[in-house]
């Protein structure tokens, strides 16, 4: 028989955040590629063999003992208190507060998913079991992200305003201090001959950290730089197919979704030099570590044509590696493996 997984999320009320996508993404993989072993419901009052927590909210806490009762729970890990800071801003007792639930929820649940390996030595640094954590990547679907044709691309850059020749460098994602979108400008000013454009807005409004600082770029940005504010998923294919380079210029992330997005177009990446990437992304993208980097890095994709196509297709090799099959055989091993524990403690038949 069936065993049941309840997914519990509220991501999709705050608009143009990278935790909602991935919910959506996740549990349309299961929905789809694990029909034969699991049934997907969603439901705060509904019974899981399964219950797994896609975010922290205080009514999810208190459900807790109910669903440990009746099965096992799994937690997601999208964010740290490491990623925390740098997003939004709170009052320091607020913080602290916040931090304290965070890793509580965490200590809470039977199992915890995190997207990047890097993570699992930070959670037992909050005294998280090694055993309970299981690492497995975020996923995108390649019928909503792909690339189209050099003649579509021509067609969205009208619709956008963009211009047809200019070399464009695109990044999607909330605004806040430490997306880097300070060095994304930085970079833009010094390379006045090139388009760059941002995807993405306050998702957080004015808590978010260094809105003021930030809100006086986007209402007066530098001539070549373009704020679209936050879009629909579902324009985003064009965005990213509009573009030469995917540049995130992010200080700290897990596993961004706009990274595994860009991939599946085929759009090279340019990202910061951060540890975090180095077990998920290998190859597959191109790094550099300050302003000057990122400007010659910028210039050698636009003028090097062996060198970009080079590029394209390290995101590209990306994008197989974290195909459909890859993605859903590891959630699939993980759920029946904890089924099947679950079963032993609790005697099901």
């Amino acid at each position: 028989m069936k065993k049941t997984i309840n997914m519990l999320s509220r991501a999709g009320t705050i608009k143009g955040q990278g935790v909602s996508s991935a919910h959506d993404e996740m549990v349309g993989l299961v929905k789809t590629e694990l029909a034969d072993y699991f049934e997907v419901v969603n439901g705060y009052f509904k019974n899981g063999d399964i219950t797994h927590y896609h975010t922290v909210n205080l009514e999810y806490f208190f459900k807790i003992p109910f669903a440990k009762f009746r099965g096992v729970t799994v937690g997601y890990v999208h964010f740290l208190p490491e990623t925390i800071e740098g997003s939004i801003k709170l009052a320091k007792v607020c913080k602290h507060v916040f931090y304290r639930y965070l890793i509580r929820f965490y200590k809470s649940m039977d199992y915890l998913v995190v997207v990047n390996p890097y993570f699992i030595d930070l959670l037992k640094k909050y005294g998280i079991e090694r055993d309970k954590v299981v690492y497995i990547p975020n996923y995108v679907d390649d019928s909503m992200f792909f690339p189209v044709s050099a003649e579509e691309k021509l067609s969205l850059r009208d619709q956008y305003g963009i211009s047809r020749d200019k070399f464009t460098i695109m990044c999607a994602g909330q605004l806040q201090t430490r997306k880097g979108i300070f060095d994304f400008v930085e970079t833009a000013k010094q390379m006045p001959d090139k388009q760059f454009i941002w995807a993405g807005g306050f998702s957080f409004g004015k808590i978010t950290d260094g809105y003021s600082e930030i809100k006086a770029i986007v209402d007066n940005p530098p001539e070549n730089v373009k704020f679209l504010g936050i879009l629909d998923r579902e324009k985003m294919n064009g965005i990213y197919n509009m573009a030469d380079v995917m540049f995130l210029a992010s200080f700290e992330e897990l596993f961004p979704m706009t990274i595994l997005e860009a991939m599946n177009c085929g759009v090279p990446l340019l990202l910061r030099d951060l540890d975090i990437y180095e077990n998920i992304l290998f190859d597959f993208y191109q790094k550099g570590s300050s302003v000057g980097d990122f400007v010659a890095i910028i210039n050698r994709l636009a003028e090097d044509k062996d060198y970009y196509q080079m590029a394209v297709e390290q995101s590209y090799k990306g994008h197989i590696f974290y195909s459909k099959e890859h993605v859903s055989d590891m959630w699939k091993n993980f759920y029946l493996r904890i089924a099947s524990e679950m079963e032993k403690v609790h005697n099901y038949a």
